[in-house]
């Protein structure tokens, strides 16, 4: 539950008694006032074993919006007594960033080190991350970043191998009860909901402890009068929070790995839950289709020929049918991949046939496959001792295909589920062909 309200408060000098938001006058005033933290802010958490040690290194706090980023950061100086300096990467530039770090080593010659809180440091590109190193590295700033992306992505690969990654997870329901029962202490009276808007007003939030208690400070408002708002009142009333969901970036790659993983796990009522959660998030549903054929071929595979077959019309009838109708098919396709029988083996075939390719370099196919469209080609060998296998018993010669040379490799490894039994079978048989032809 955090943002820069306070700091704004603060920037403006606006007195104690200016009206202030509620989220503001619950601002946590020490660390074990953070909710929903207790696995990095707790004695065996990797900031509490920090504060213990009397060290605080540069770290980066990434997790979503609404859990405390910028509270932490605040009572982090606090506790270890350094000026407090922050900072947006939406609205300071290159002119902000030498201002703040020629303060903090005045401040610095003068025995007193700086904490930098920079928030959404994503948003500074490359040259600008690669700006804070030199500082960070000799300690003229603590650097504390905040981000709602994923750092590996976002930030330079120098600046996190300086930081500390430190995950901040979205607020659960005791978490946000907790929150709710703080601000019923602060406004001297019970939430004046029933016992299912309150579960909604949490929904509500997903998460967001800031969103939170603006829902609740709303719902202190609409009830002035004395009455209990129902479910119904208070889901009319107040609006529900916007998913977490950014087509672009972090959560969208999140969330389809979700349904990939689901359907490779045969699980449909999760993979439907991911499919819809994606929709709900203004996803492309022409992305899913495509995703789904990738499903199709990588985890069923020749298990069930069917799945691709049943991907590709559900995209194909998409494009045709437009939304909301052409959501259908491509949940009954979700459904058919989740509880169709798994097989990756053309998929590892592939990729060991890949690393075989490139270990071999250049060899040449044996001359008994190869055409011999010329006479010099004929009197080469070239196609001296093919054998074709329709003419053979069981339309199967048995020779070798691979270079001369190369030890032969079974790529192709089937499970055996579905439809791939039958092929494991013929495959066996197959090999049995061979070695005998090898013997003899």
């Amino acid at each position: 539950m955090a943002d820069g309200m306070s700091d704004l408060f603060a920037a403006s000098d606006m007195s104690n008694d200016a009206p202030r938001p509620l989220a503001d006058k619950l601002r946590p005033q020490v660390l074990s006032d953070v909710v929903g933290q207790d696995h990095l802010i707790g004695s065996e958490g990797a900031l509490g074993r920090m504060l213990a040690n009397g060290h605080l290194s540069s770290i980066i706090l990434w997790g979503p919006p609404g859990v405390g980023k910028t509270t932490i950061a605040r009572l982090l100086a606090q506790e270890t007594d350094l000026h407090f300096e922050a900072i947006s990467a939406i609205f300071s530039g290159v002119k902000d960033l030498r201002a703040v770090f020629e303060a903090a080593q005045q401040r610095r010659d003068l025995g007193r080190g700086t904490l930098l809180f920079v928030d959404e440091i994503h948003r500074f590109n490359r040259a600008q991350q690669d700006g804070f190193l030199p500082y960070v590295e000799a300690g003229t700033v603590t650097l504390v970043g905040a981000t709602t992306e994923n750092p590996s992505f976002e930030l330079n690969g120098a600046l996190l191998s300086r930081c500390a990654v430190l995950v901040l997870n979205r607020l659960d329901e005791t978490a946000a009860e907790t929150l709710l029962k703080r601000a019923e202490t602060e406004m001297a009276r019970a939430l004046p909901i029933d016992a299912r808007a309150r579960d909604a007003l949490i929904d509500m939030a997903d998460g967001d402890g800031r969103y939170l208690l603006n829902l609740a400070e709303q719902a202190f408002t609409l009830a002035d009068g004395g009455k209990t708002l129902s479910l119904d009142a208070l889901t009319k009333a107040l609006q529900k929070r916007a998913p977490a969901y950014d087509k672009n970036r972090d959560e969208h790659y999140n969330l389809i790995s979700a349904l990939h993983k689901s359907v490779r796990g045969s699980d449909p009522d999760a993979a439907l839950y991911w499919f819809a959660r994606m929709l709900e998030g203004g996803e492309d549903p022409l992305f899913i289709a495509r995703r789904l054929v990738v499903m199709a071929s990588e985890d069923i595979s020749l298990s069930d020929p069917t799945a691709m077959m049943e991907a590709r019309e559900a995209a194909r009838a998409f494009e045709r049918l437009g939304e909301p109708e052409g959501l259908i098919p491509l949940a009954h396709a979700v459904v058919h991949l989740a509880t169709a029988p798994k097989s990756n083996a053309s998929y590892m075939g592939l990729k060991r046939a890949r690393a075989a390719a490139r270990e071999t370099g250049s060899l040449m196919p044996p001359k008994h496959i190869l055409n011999a469209p010329t006479k010099m080609m004929i009197e080469q060998g070239y196609g001296d001792g093919y054998a074709y296998d329709h003419d053979q018993e069981n339309s199967f010669s048995g020779q070798n295909y691979f270079p001369d040379g190369m030890k032969r490799v079974d790529f192709y490894q089937p499970k055996g589920h579905g439809r791939e039994g039958p092929i494991a079978e013929r495959l066996a048989k197959w090999r049995a062909i061979r070695a005998k032809n090898e013997e003899d």
